[in-house]
């Protein structure tokens, strides 16, 4: 997922900070995103589930489509479609994945401008909705309305893919700080209604030279429990499946996730939320 309003870089000079120079989108895919594990994830899940390998693939709420353009990679008869309304990052993913991608692979992928809550497009076997980007849709008819969408989106065994993140911390207002190479990741959850389940979050980047980036990407969604999601996916008519993430021996997630109808009670989790036409 990516915001709105993409701001030219500055030009280069020697009074120029870090945060001035960064891209957002970059920093986002180096402190957010690992395409490589979630396709893997996503991959091997499939085939395990229909016992063959998926080729088509729509991903929803695409942003910079570095998601969909890591699938076109996998195999050569791999085809994906990137769906997402901001055509400002979808722009800059043309410009800086699409553009990196071989011809034979650029072929492949297909990006479309529109709402995943009406559009309409060719059967495929997966469908991905990740980095919490439904929960946008605040509301239960809204979602329900989307999650209908892709039961008739996919083929007649197709599976839906989200992911999903709770725990008491996630219903707090707080900050996280995570370094990276070159900066520091910040997640900032300013405000949550808890009346309304509407939270309000923002993703700041701190540079080592003390520049900061702030607000580069912001988020207003509802933070959906995972019984609300599997529900209203039940009533779209889908039979979803709670893949946990597991833990390390210093109890510490692992990235390695399986069927479970029990979780802890950690502060915080993620989870995918697997669901089969």
């Amino acid at each position: 997922m990516a915001s709105k309003n993409i701001k030219n870089k500055p030009s280069r000079s020697a009074s120029a900070t870090m945060a001035e120079l960064a891209d957002k989108h970059i920093c986002y895919e180096q402190s957010v995103q690992c395409v490589e594990s979630e396709i893997d994830f996503v991959d091997a899940t499939f085939k395990k589930l229909r016992k063959r390998q998926a080729k088509t693939l729509r991903e929803d709420f695409c942003g910079t489509t570095n998601t969909s353009c890591e699938w076109v990679k996998r195999r050569k008869t791999n085809s994906a479609i990137c769906v997402d309304l901001d055509e400002d990052v979808l722009q800059w993913g043309r410009e800086n994945k699409i553009a990196q991608l071989t011809d034979d692979q650029k072929k492949r992928i297909t990006v479309i401008n529109d709402n995943v809550l009406t559009i309409q497009t060719e059967p495929v076997e997966i469908v991905l909705a990740m980095n919490f980007s439904y929960w946008l849709l605040k509301e239960r008819k809204l979602t329900i309305q989307y999650f209908k969408n892709i039961y008739n989106a996919l083929v007649k065994d197709g599976i839906f893919f989200l992911d999903a993140y709770g725990g008491y911390e996630a219903f707090q207002e707080l900050k996280e700080k995570t370094k990276q190479k070159n900066f520091t990741y910040i997640w900032d959850q300013s405000r949550y209604n808890p009346i309304n389940g509407i939270a309000r979050n923002h993703i700041h980047f701190k540079f080592k030279d003390g520049s900061k980036m702030m607000k580069a990407f912001t988020y207003e969604w509802r933070v959906w429990t995972l019984p609300e999601i599997t529900e209203m996916l039940g009533e779209a008519g889908f039979k979803a499946t709670v893949y946990w993430e597991q833990a390390d021996e210093e109890g510490e997630g692992n990235g390695v996730f399986i069927p479970q109808t029990e979780g802890d009670a950690d502060a915080g989790w993620i989870a995918y939320i697997v669901a089969e036409k």
